[in-house]
């Protein structure tokens, strides 16, 4: 492709100006185009045609658009329509992350996916960024292009491609609320999904096009209901409402924990239609008096509170015997609801081929095996000194952003306001800090800290180190990972679970919410994943995985 550069045009945002629209490059040509305002609430619609002017002037009758000032216009000699349909779309993700305007695009049709197509890579890459920097040079936008792709809000933003696996549950999901809204039992759409498969971006897509459609002027089954997101995590709340700031339909109300969510249903302050669970894996299925609830399961309120729900779920990443979740008891709440379920597969945090994904699975279920020699770009990578790795990890946030070290909670730490502290051989790191508006691997200093489970679960990192602390050993005649409980230091997780229902065995279950947090903690790396274990035995037996002699 000979070398062309992006052409971009600004105009006043009036019909006189609109009319100017006739030259040879704008009359039935490919264009995208932004319309902005500059005042204290700043705001812009992003969108893409080949009639340019008739489009403009449909916008200028829009009672929302119509109060817009200023239309850029982007244009390029190889622009086709697939290009810019990619590169509207590219721009609404990377205007959300930036946050300088609020956005006014609705969702797209569910089944409109940016596919591919000829020379893809060029215009979703060089041709883009050019068009970003020349942006950022009009002083439209503020950051860099580096800089948003590391923010959890562009990693969760609702208008992300989709995969055609997550356009079919979205469709789905949006057609099971349709139906089922007005249904005389409670209704539940049950999402499974391991760490990495992308339920939360498919959620935060689908809720959104939820709030589109009840707020819309157009007569839908959805109109006027009254809709929730709930997370029983402070840090992805932090980021779902950072994502309502550039979205107009989205409300940081409708954000909420699920005990929060509970009071607030019973005492008639909200009323419910459609309530999305994420992390679901998260809900308390006891009383939990000290958090402030006082039911005995929170996925049994949520549903009697709401008309349908929708449930993201991940058997493995369960973490308090307080939040003791299996799909058998699943099903025992949901038995008298309509139900419907869908599994996500495909992993797409994790840019490695599938030998990577199988080495963590491997451990999790107790087992060292060999290391893949074979990893693409993907890093995967023992050490002997905590310092060394944090060394490592520190270069690596140098050059990418978002490296982190990371630890099972194998250290003391109390919720004081105190300073505690992570040591090893060679490094000593603050531990699980989250007294911040943002979230923890955002904050630039906490390259310094480390990150447990409660910082990182359900985010991205580029590259992420983990610490495996005592509770993490090796029998060397098994030679399977042993878990130590008793030296794991939350003593949250372990409290006693009050459902007296469930069968369970408590020494087990325990040292399955460890294997489970160390699946969160290996599974958050994009690009690579280094560790490090505080048990010698354990090293030994990584160090000969690394050399492939298991």
């Amino acid at each position: 492709m000979e070398e062309k550069n992006v052409e971009i045009s600004t105009y006043q945002f009036n019909k006189t100006s609109i009319s100017d629209l006739s030259s040879a490059k704008f009359n039935n040509y490919p264009v995208v185009y932004i319309l902005h305002n500059d005042k204290k609430k700043s705001s812009a619609y992003i969108g893409e045609t080949v009639q340019i002017r008739n489009r403009l002037n449909s916008h200028l009758k829009d009672s929302e658009k119509n109060k817009l000032n200023t239309a850029v216009v982007v244009s390029h000699d190889y622009f086709n329509q697939s290009a810019t349909y990619n590169i509207e779309t590219n721009l609404i993700n990377y205007f959300i992350a930036d946050q300088k305007y609020q956005i006014l695009n609705k969702s797209q049709i569910t089944s409109a996916v940016t596919h591919n197509y000829y020379n893809k890579p060029k215009y979703n890459h060089d041709i883009f960024k050019e068009l970003w920097e020349k942006l950022r040079e009009d002083k439209l936008v503020d950051g860099t292009l580096e800089y948003l792709q590391n923010k959890d809000i562009f990693k969760l933003s609702p208008y992300k491609e989709l995969s055609e696996s997550q356009i079919e549950l979205k469709e789905n999901i949006l057609n099971f609320c349709k139906r089922n809204i007005n249904s005389d039992k409670p209704s539940v759409y049950f999402i499974k999904g391991e760490a990495g498969t992308g339920k939360s971006v498919v959620l935060s897509s689908t809720f959104n096009a939820i709030q589109d459609l009840s707020y819309t002027k157009d007569e839908n089954d959805l109109q006027g209901t009254e809709n929730y997101l709930l997370v029983n995590h402070e840090e992805m709340i932090k980021t779902y409402k950072a994502i309502s700031d550039s979205l107009p339909n989205l409300k940081k109300k409708n954000f909420m924990k699920p005990t929060s969510f509970i009071t607030a249903s019973n005492n008639g302050k909200i009323n419910p239609d459609i309530t999305l669970i994420d992390e679901a894996h998260l809900l308390l299925s006891s009383e939990d008096a000290f958090n402030g609830y006082k039911g005995t399961n929170h996925l049994k309120d949520i549903i009697h509170n709401s008309k349908v729900t929708i449930i993201v779920f991940d058997e493995k990443q369960f973490l308090k015997l307080k939040s003791y979740w299996t799909e058998e008891l699943f099903k025992d709440i949901t038995q008298d609801a309509n139900v419907e379920t869908f599994e996500l597969t495909d992993q797409f945090r994790i840019q490695a081929d599938t030998s990577v994904v199988d080495w963590i699975d491997n451990f999790v279920a107790r087992k060292v095996t060999s290391i893949p020699k074979s990893t693409g770009d993907y890093e995967l990578k023992i050490f002997d000194d905590a310092g060394k790795m944090f060394e490592a990890i520190d270069s690596k946030n140098d050059k990418h952003e978002l490296s982190r070290i990371v630890a099972t909670f194998d250290y003391k730490h109390k919720k004081d306001g105190g300073d505690y502290y992570v040591e090893e051989i060679g490094f000593k790191g603050l531990w699980n800090t989250t007294n911040d508006s943002r979230t923890w691997a955002e904050r630039p200093n906490t390259i310094k800290e480390v990150g447990s489970i409660y910082t990182v679960q359900g985010f991205d990192l580029n590259y992420v180190g983990v610490i495996l602390g005592p509770s993490v050993s090796y029998n060397e005649k098994t030679n399977q990972i042993e878990i130590i409980s008793k030296n794991y230091k939350d003593k949250g997780a372990f409290q006693d679970f009050k459902n007296k229902s469930v069968e369970y065995t408590v020494e087990d279950t325990k040292e399955q919410i460890i294997l489970n947090s160390i699946n969160v903690l290996m599974k958050r790396g994009v690009k690579g994943l280094y560790i490090y274990a505080s048990d010698k035995k354990l090293r030994n037996a990584l160090n000969k995985a690394q050399r492939g002699e298991l």
